[in-house]
């Protein structure tokens, strides 16, 4: 039962679509369980960058099948867009090699409207939502009103399903925000006709995902965001609306309480977050503009989805021992180690200080307001200048970032397996 899963073990964009792209060459299924295109995963392959925000990047590889399952809310506009790019860079995208969730939900242009006026309206008190209509989607979904993606098989019944949808949310535009009405039929008409262009994907996975772990095929999960933002165990309440953690996956594949063969968390060398919240390593200045780069590169850190500059910081011991107690990874993959060369130190979160008390570990679910109330303490370790880019092995790698993938693996309690040392497929080594 070879059931792999790669885990953001940080707020999200931690470089899990290099990882899946790694791993998926061997894979027989790829899927995606949970959020929409508020997620972003980037895959470089030689000349070529590929941006994917709902399809599974492991569909890059020709022989693997794509899936898509129950947690997801899907935007058929952003899915046929996606569809259509992949296509055009010559990858074969049909029905037997993308599969989606009759049981997933569906995100309309309301959801978009109301996810923007909703954050708008709370003034300062904003979440930084991406404005993709995410969380409006998850409530409808938690509401029991949401739209499924198997309804669209039934057309008479989701065309009234859609409209009764769309009356709706204008209501609440108009009447909860202030916004002004919107045109219902052209939107209807619109979002049908997209809709229907993903008639002949839809299916249900369950039984197909289970038929390949039974005949001992390989199935790879795709974690989109990070654990820090997930909706139970995240840094609540600035967190996305569906979960991301490892043990919401078999329900997402509707197969069961299969066990896993490996959970991967995947981490950055430093710590990143985009949107509001606390972030107790926070860096500005000097340090902050080298680890997030200018942004003329696509592996920067500027939001995939939102172009958004990332907030950067120090790489933060005491929230990736949460990250690993939530999940329990049983590796990991360390990435971007090389944008930490050229530093004459490196320092480390190791503990925090919160109420004249020492904590190692958190003793609070990740409550946001209990975070920001703890002060970072760090060890501080020598830094290299050596371009990395060239790494291929444990022993090309300097003393100084031997010693610091190291110094993680002692704190954490688990090997570092892989450590990316750039953005391309081959800028990889395996840990010793």
């Amino acid at each position: 039962m070879p059931l792999d899963m790669v885990i953001g073990a940080q707020w999200g964009d931690e470089g899990k679509g290099r990882v899946v792209d790694l791993l998926s060459a061997n894979s027989h299924l790829v899927a995606r369980v949970n959020g929409g295109d508020n997620a972003g995963h980037t895959v470089t392959v030689g000349e070529e960058t590929y941006k994917l925000h709902l399809i599974p990047s492991g569909i890059i590889h020709p022989s693997t099948i794509g899936v898509m399952g129950t947690g997801m809310v899907i935007n058929p506009f952003t899915l046929v867009e996606e569809i259509e790019m992949l296509r055009k860079a010559g990858i074969e995208i049909s029905p037997d090699r993308l599969w989606i969730s009759d049981a997933a939900h569906l995100i309309t242009p309301l959801h978009r409207l109301l996810d923007r006026a909703k954050d708008a309206a709370l003034g300062a008190a904003q979440i930084g939502t991406t404005g993709r209509g995410i969380g409006p989607a998850y409530t409808d979904k938690a509401a029991r009103r949401g739209l499924r993606a198997g309804e669209i098989l039934d057309a008479e019944h989701f065309a009234s399903r859609v409209r009764d949808h769309l009356q709706e949310g204008n209501r609440q535009l108009v009447e909860w925000y202030g916004q002004p009405a919107t045109d219902i039929e052209g939107m209807a008409e619109d979002f049908l006709n997209k809709a229907a262009e993903l008639r002949p994907y839809i299916r249900r996975i369950g039984p197909l995902v289970k038929s390949a772990l039974d005949a001992d095929q390989s199935v790879l999960v795709e974690g989109a965001q990070g654990t820090l933002l997930d909706i139970e165990q995240g840094t609540y309440p600035f967190v996305t609306s569906s979960f991301t953690v490892a043990g919401g996956v078999p329900n997402a594949l509707g197969i069961g309480l299969y066990p896993a063969r490996r959970i991967i968390g995947v981490v950055k060398a430093f710590q990143t977050r985009v949107g509001a919240g606390p972030f107790p390593t926070e860096l500005d200045g000097a340090i902050a503009g080298h680890l997030r780069g200018t942004g003329e590169n696509p592996w920067d850190e500027f939001g995939t989805t939102t172009g958004r500059p990332r907030r950067v910081g120090w790489l933060d011991l005491v929230l990736l021992r949460y990250t690993h107690e939530v999940n329990g990874f049983s590796e990991l993959f360390i990435t971007k180690l090389d944008v930490l060369s050229g530093l004459d130190e490196i320092q480390v979160c190791t503990r925090y200080r919160r109420r004249g008390r020492e904590l190692e570990t958190l003793d609070f679910s990740g409550d946001a307001r209990l975070l920001d109330e703890c002060e970072p303490m760090y060890e501080i370790l020598p830094g290299w200048n050596a371009d990395l880019r060239g790494c291929r092995s444990w022993d090309d790698l300097p003393k100084a970032a031997q010693a610091y993938i190291r110094f993680i693996e002692q704190r954490i309690g688990i090997r570092a397996a892989y450590i990316s040392v750039g953005p391309e497929r081959t800028d990889l080594l395996i840990g010793a």
